[in-house]
């Protein structure tokens, strides 16, 4: 049974470097929300902000990898209780077994550090800056996920902690 990875969290976190390292390590398929947004943007119909398109389309993508028995990990913030219901529900329809993860970097100073020194890896990303972070909806989590530090996890635990995570679900059903 394949699993779905749902990486959650605000900008800057470390989304994104987690989820490269962990891809590879499992392996599984990367899909970041970012890349979609952006492609929308750039097509003929100019989309932005792509409100729920860039998840839908991911979405998409990501059950079409799990029936075929691959490995999904989703690069996404997803702040809010629908989106959260997008990967339950992508989960659901495919047989994954799905494994929530929230990265927060409780360190404030980090986290902007972070924000402020980024550059873009995707043609047509605009990258939030601090203010827009720090005033980016984002609910917080009512049902059960799991939560790592990246302002006290290097990349390697944090991955190492997802694989225990996910042996742990394998071996529980």
């Amino acid at each position: 049974m394949p699993f779905l990875i749902a990486l959650s969290g605000l900008p800057g976190v470390g989304k994104s470097t987690i989820a490269k390292d962990l891809s590879g390590r499992l392996p599984a398929f990367l899909l970041r929300v970012d890349a979609v947004e952006a492609a929308l943007k750039r097509s003929v119909f100019n989309i932005h902000p792509a409100e729920d398109a860039g998840y839908l389309a991911l979405a998409a993508i990501a059950a079409g990898n799990l029936e075929l028995g691959h490995n999904v990990v989703a690069d996404t913030v997803n702040p809010v209780a629908e989106s959260r219901q997008l990967w339950r529900e992508t989960a659901q329809s495919t047989g994954a077994t799905l494994l929530n993860v929230e990265i927060v970097c409780s360190d404030e100073r980090e986290h902007r550090k972070r924000v402020e020194s980024r550059e873009t890896e995707i043609d047509g990303l605009t990258l939030p800056r601090w203010p827009e972070v720090r005033s980016h909806e984002y609910e917080p989590w009512t049902e059960p996920c799991l939560q790592l530090d990246s302002s006290s996890l290097s990349v390697g635990q944090s991955v190492d902690t997802i694989t225990k995570a996910l042996t742990a679900l394998r071996q529980n059903g």
